[in-house]
Parts: C-alpha cells; sequence; structure tokens
C-alpha cells in the first residue's frame, strides 16, 4: 500500500486554557479530497494552520510523504509540495490578476538574486515560465479573460479564483483549501465542484458548504470542540449519531 500523502498523528494544540485540537489523527491519501468540518470554533482552522506552521501544537506528529514535518514554517510549505488558501484571501487589490498570482512564485523561483538584478537569460526565461504556467491555471479556472484587470474591482467569485490559481502556481500535490465555497453563489459552487478533482493529487477542504463537501469529498472528517468524532464516507457521516448531535445540539436519540 503506498504511503498516504499526509499522516497525522496524535496533534493536540492549546491556547492557554482552550484544547483546540485534542488529540486527533487524520490520513490524507494520494489521491482523494478529504472533508474536514464541524460547527464554529471545533478546530478546523487551527488544524490547518498547524500543518502549515503556523500554530505549534503541544504534542503529535505531522508527516508528509513519509517525512515528519518538525519545527517548520509556512514558507516551507512549498519544497514539501502544500499550498493553502486562506479565507481572507491575502490579495493585493491594486495588482492585476496576473500579478497576484505571480506574487506566490516567490518560493518558487530558482534563480539568484542576481541573475534576477542583471536581467541575466536564466531569470528572463523562468519569469516567462512562471507567467505561462500562472496563464494556464488562470485559463483552466476561467478568468484568463481577466488577466490584466485589477483585482480590487473583481466580484467575490473571481477574487476566490485568483486566489486558488495563485495557491495552484507551484504545482502542489496537497492543496488546502479554507472554505472555498464561502460567499459563491449556487452556480459558482456547482462550477467550484466540477473544479476540485482536478486541481491536485489530493485536497483537504474545510467548509460549511454540506453540498459541495457531498459531491466532491472521497472521505469526510468531523472536528467537535477539537475532537475527531467521526471519520468516513459523505453518506455515513451524514447519519452519524455523533454528527447530527454536533450539528443539532440533540442526543444519538435525536431528543433535545
Amino acid at each position: 500500500m503506498a504511503e498516504p500523502l499526509l499522516e497525522i498523528s496524535g496533534l493536540t494544540a492549546r491556547f492557554g486554557e482552550i484544547v483546540a485540537l485534542d488529540v486527533v489523527d487524520l490520513t490524507v491519501p494520494a489521491g482523494r479530497i478529504v472533508g474536514v468540518i464541524g460547527p464554529n470554533g471545533a478546530g478546523k482552522t487551527t488544524l490547518f494552520n498547524v500543518i502549515c506552521g503556523f500554530v505549534r501544537p503541544q504534542s503529535g506528529v505531522i508527516t508528509c510523504k513519509g517525512q515528519a514535518l518538525h519545527n517548520h514554517r509556512a514558507h516551507d510549505m512549498a519544497k514539501f509540495g502544500i499550498a493553502r488558501t486562506l479565507q481572507s484571501l491575502g490579495l493585493f487589490a491594486g495588482l492585476s490578476v496576473l500579478e497576484n498570482v505571480l506574487v506566490g512564485a516567490t518560493v518558487h523561483a530558482r534563480t539568484g538574486v542576481l541573475s534576477a538584478l542583471f536581467a541575466l537569460p536564466r531569470a528572463d526565461r523562468e519569469e516567462s515560465a512562471l507567467r505561462d504556467r500562472a496563464m494556464a491555471h488562470l485559463e483552466t479556472l476561467g478568468i484568463g479573460r481577466l488577466a490584466d484587470k485589477p483585482v480590487g474591482g473583481l466580484d467575490h467569485g473571481s477574487r476566490k479564483r485568483v486566489a486558488l490559481a495563485r495557491a495552484l502556481l507551484g504545482e502542489p500535490e496537497l492543496l488546502l483549501l479554507d472554505e472555498p465555497a464561502a460567499g459563491l453563489s449556487g452556480r459558482e459552487i456547482e462550477e467550484l465542484a466540477d473544479l476540485l478533482p482536478g486541481l491536485a493529487s489530493s485536497v483537504v477542504l474545510v467548509e460549511h458548504h454540506m453540498d459541495l463537501v457531498e459531491s466532491v469529498c472521497d472521505d469526510v472528517a468531523v472536528l467537535d470542540f477539537g475532537k475527531l468524532i467521526a471519520r468516513g464516507t459523505p453518506d455515513t457521516i451524514r447519519s452519524d449519531p455523533a454528527v447530527i448531535a454536533a450539528y443539532l445540539g440533540e442526543d444519538a436519540n435525536g431528543d433535545a
């Protein structure tokens, strides 16, 4: 059996007396889309922040392609083949769509500072290749025609796609998407569902829109108060008593 692309074991993260993640285990096989769901405050974004090195856990092990991530930082993620989108998008309103995507190229560029400074041929070739790759992702996401438009003038759905294109520029094997459907119309969510399977080898999706989760996810992990309370297919999760209780405040018998 092939190694999981990402494996998390015993992950615990606390903020003072608050336990954000409580001995969480999660496996992301290659070629799968895994949904992470749960009520507000369940620990979903904290999980992403720990994976990406924004938050240091108190205990637990994170392994990517068989290599343990230890004391890593957010800027290390590209070399592990991991990219992430943010709820806040983090775009620059005054820059064009293409320029915003190319901002994500910093960690992927291989030319030295001197090559870029003196416009040596190697730097020119790399810049051209990055621009071509950025444009290819914009076309795939249906916004190639907006490449020269300022991001500040775009609608929310288009800005979401710009942020996604930027994350894809490094050709990640694992894509972490934090609420990608937030603020999108029903039609835009359907378009996103069509796009997701082809974006990366594996995707981990934190999402509140259950229609999207059920339509694209192979597996779903459910967090509640930092604990992993269920894991399985969307069909299994939908009828799980613990999941129903977490979302609806009911006990396993359906009583209030």
